[in-house]
C-alpha cells in the first residue's frame, strides 16, 4: 500500500496537518514518539489562540482527542515509533521507523519539531540530572528554598526563571548577550521580583560541584575576569536543534540544521517532501506558527496530489 501521505511529528504542526489531511480525506499515517511537542513541559501557555491558559500537558491531551476524533479510514495514528529513514524512489518515498515497520507513500509532511540545545562547557556533561537539568517544571520542586541559575535570555530563560521563582530562595539569570531577547513585559516583570537577578554579558565557562551542582564559573565580557556563583541548581535554556537526522542526506538545510522552505508553501528543495513547525529555518518558532505553517502545507500538498 502506498499512503497519500505521511506526517511525521505530532506536536501543533503534526497535529494540525493530521487533522486537515483527514479532512481532505487524503490516505495518511502520522508517526510520532509522542503527542504535545516540547510545549508539554510548560506549566502555563498564555498565547495558544482561543485559550487564555492552559497547561502543556492538557494541550498535549487536546492534541490527541483530536487526532483521535478525526482518525479512522483517512487517518491512521503511529504513536511510539520513531523514523529512521527516509529514501526517495523514482515517484515515492519510503520510510522506516526504529522498529523496523516500512511505509510508502507519495508524499512526506516533517513535523519533528527541534530538541533542546545542550550547555556544552567543562562539567556540563557530569553534572546533567546532578543538579544540572532542562526541565523547571520537572525539577523545579527539588531547589525549593535554594539558589539556582537560569542560563539563556530569550523567552523560555525567563520563563522558566518565572516558574523557578515560585520554589527558590533565589534566582539569577546569566546572558551571554548585552541585550536580553525575551519580550520586554516578561523582563520588566520578573525584574521588579526581589529574588530575581540577570546578568548580562556573561557567558558561562564550567559546572562547578562535588557529588551535585555547587555552581558555575562565567566570564563577565566586559572585564575579562573569571566570576563563580554558588547554585544548588542549573537549568539551562539556550534553544533547540533542529530533528532532522532523517533528511540530512535528502533536502538542503541551512548552518544550523533546519530545513530551508519555501515560505509559502513549506516545500523543501526535493519535490513531494515538506517541512513545517520548528525543524524548519522559519524565522519564528511558536506553537501557533507551527500549527498555522502546517496547515499551509496541506493545502499545498492536496493540490499537489490531485495533479499528480
Amino acid at each position: 500500500m502506498i499512503y497519500d501521505l505521511v506526517i511525521i511529528g505530532g506536536g501543533p504542526a503534526g497535529t494540525a496537518a493530521g487533522v486537515y489531511a483527514a479532512r481532505k480525506q487524503l490516505k495518511t499515517k502520522l508517526i510520532t514518539p509522542d503527542l504535545g511537542g516540547q510545549s508539554i513541559v510548560s506549566p502555563d501557555i498564555q498565547n495558544w489562540i482561543g485559550t487564555p491558559s492552559i497547561s502543556g500537558e492538557a494541550l498535549a491531551k487536546q492534541f490527541k482527542t483530536h487526532l483521535e476524533a478525526n482518525a479512522g479510514e483517512w487517518l491512521e495514528l503511529a504513536v511510539g515509533p520513531k523514523v529512521k529513514s527516509i529514501e526517495k524512489t523514482d515517484d515515492h518515498f519510503a520510510i522506516t521507523t526504529d522498529n523496523s515497520d516500512k511505509f510508502e507513500t507519495q508524499a512526506v509532511l516533517l513535523a519533528a519539531g527541534a530538541k533542546r540545545r545542550p550547555l556544552e562547557v567543562h562539567g556540563a556533561a557530569e553534572y546533567d540530572q546532578k543538579g544540572l537539568t532542562y526541565c523547571a517544571s520537572c525539577d523545579g520542586p527539588l531547589y525549593a528554598g535554594q539558589d539556582v541559575v537560569v542560563v539563556g535570555g530569550g523567552n523560555a530563560g525567563f520563563e522558566t526563571a518565572g516558574q523557578l521563582l515560585a520554589y527558590a530562595k533565589s534566582v539569577t539569570l546569566l546572558h551571554r548577550s548585552p541585550e536580553f531577547k525575551a519580550d520586554a513585559v516578561t523582563v520588566e516583570k520578573l525584574s521588579k521580583n526581589p529574588k530575581f537577578h540577570a546578568l548580562r554579558n556573561a557567558e558561562p565557562t564550567e559546572v562547578k560541584g562535588d557529588k551535585f551542582v555547587t555552581g558555575i564559573a562565567y566570564r563577565d565580557k566586559d572585564s575579562g575576569e573569571i566570576k563563580e556563583l554558588p547554585a544548588a541548581g542549573i537549568f539551562v535554556e539556550i534553544g533547540f536543534l533542529p530533528n532532522t537526522e532523517m533528511v540530512k542526506e535528502l533536502v538542503e538545510l541551512n548552518q544550523y540544521g533546519a530545513v530551508k522552505i519555501d515560505c509559502r508553501n513549506q516545500r523543501t528543495s526535493i519535490d513531494g517532501l515538506w517541512a513545517a513547525g520548528d525543524c524548519t529555518d522559519e524565522l519564528f518558532h511558536q506553537n501557533n506558527i507551527a500549527a498555522g505553517d502546517a496547515v499551509k502545507a496541506l493545502e499545498d500538498i492536496y493540490n499537489w496530489i490531485q495533479l499528480r
